[in-house]
C-alpha cells in the first residue's frame, strides 16, 4: 500500500483529484444557474469532459523520466490501473449529477466522450509527452463543439458532440480509447528533453 501511495503522490493524484472535483462542481453550478433543468447540452457536456480529462493529464507522467523506464516496477500494470482509475473517477463525477436536476448525460455520451478523450490524451502522453498531451484533445474538441458534423465522415470527425446512438462517433472513440491505452501502457510517457527539464 505504501508503494501505491508514493506512486499517487509522485504523480500529483491528490491535487488532480481535488481540481477535478472543484472543476466539476463549478461546471455543475454554472449549468444549474444558467441552463434549463434536465440534461445539459452536448456542447456543455463535452467541454466539461474535456476539462476533467485535461486535469488527469498532469498525472500521466512522473517527476523522473528514468524511473518510468526502470524494470524494478510493474509499469504496464500500474499504467493500466492508472488509466482505469482515471476513467472511473471522471465517470463517477459526471454520473453523480444524474441524481440532481441538472444532469450531465446521456449516459452513453458520457462514457463515449470520457473514454475517447482519455485515450487520446494517453496517446498524446506517449508520443509528445504528458505536459503537452492535452493539446490535441483541446483542439479537436473545440472544433467539434463549434462545427456540427453530418454524414458518416462528419460524425466521425466531430464524434465528441454527436448523439449517443452515432455509430461513427462510437467507433472513433473506441479506437482512440484502445489505441491510447495500448501505446501508453506499453511505452509510458515520452521522456522530456533537456530543454523541457529546465
Amino acid at each position: 500500500m505504501r508503494g501505491l501511495t508514493l506512486y499517487a503522490r509522485s504523480r500529483r493524484v491528490p491535487a488532480a483529484l481535488g481540481a477535478a472535483v472543484a472543476g466539476m462542481a463549478i461546471a455543475w453550478l454554472l449549468a444549474a444557474a444558467f441552463g434549463d433543468k434536465g440534461e445539459v447540452s452536448s456542447t456543455v457536456l463535452v467541454l466539461t469532459v474535456l476539462l476533467l480529462v485535461a486535469v488527469v493529464t498532469a498525472t500521466l507522467g512522473g517527476p523522473d523520466d528514468t524511473l518510468d523506464r526502470t524494470a524494478a516496477r510493474p509499469w504496464a500494470w500500474l499504467r493500466m490501473s492508472h488509466l482505469a482509475t482515471a476513467l472511473g473517477c471522471v465517470l463517477l463525477l459526471l454520473l453523480a449529477t444524474l441524481l440532481t436536476g441538472t444532469r450531465f448525460g446521456p449516459f452513453g455520451s458520457v462514457i463515449r466522450d470520457t473514454a475517447g478523450l482519455l485515450g487520446l490524451t494517453a496517446l498524446g502522453a506517449a508520443t509528445v509527452g504528458a505536459d503537452r498531451s492535452w493539446f490535441v484533445p483541446l483542439g479537436w474538441t473545440l472544433g467539434a463543439a463549434v462545427f456540427s458534423g453530418t454524414g458518416t465522415a462528419g460524425e466521425a470527425l466531430t464524434w465528441q458532440a454527436q448523439a449517443p446512438g452515432s455509430r461513427p462517433a462510437a467507433v472513433v472513440a473506441a479506437v482512440l480509447a484502445v489505441a491510447g491505452a495500448a501505446v501508453y501502457v506499453s511505452r509510458g510517457p515520452r521522456p522530456r528533453t533537456s530543454s523541457e527539464n529546465v
